[in-house]
């Protein structure tokens, strides 16, 4: 199934309660890692029904939301080229 990776991070920066709530971001191999300004923006039920998501969660400080393997990364780079920010390494947004 193709999926319009462009489309994708709009709706996940409404759920997450947009851009501005973003501080940084980066991936493992099944998730989005996110360290938000403040979590309680955050849509969660909204968030989940997204095409591609599987399920999110907060844990250790950042908000974590499931994509899968070999979707994620697509997910993240069009998340970057849409909001302009800094490739992170997941270290970086444990830092935060």
């Amino acid at each position: 199934m193709s999926h319009d990776y462009s489309t994708i991070p709009s709706e996940l920066l409404a759920s997450l309660g947009r851009a501005d709530n973003l501080e940084q971001a980066a991936h493992c191999v099944t998730r989005l890692r996110l360290a938000l300004k403040d979590p309680g923006r955050v849509d969660s039920a909204t968030l989940n029904q997204i095409d591609l998501v599987k399920g999110s969660f907060f844990t250790g400080g950042l908000f974590q939301v499931v994509i899968g393997p070999g979707e994620v990364e697509k997910v993240y780079a069009a998340l970057r080229e849409q909001t302009g920010l800094a490739a992170s390494t997941i270290a970086d947004v444990k830092d935060k």
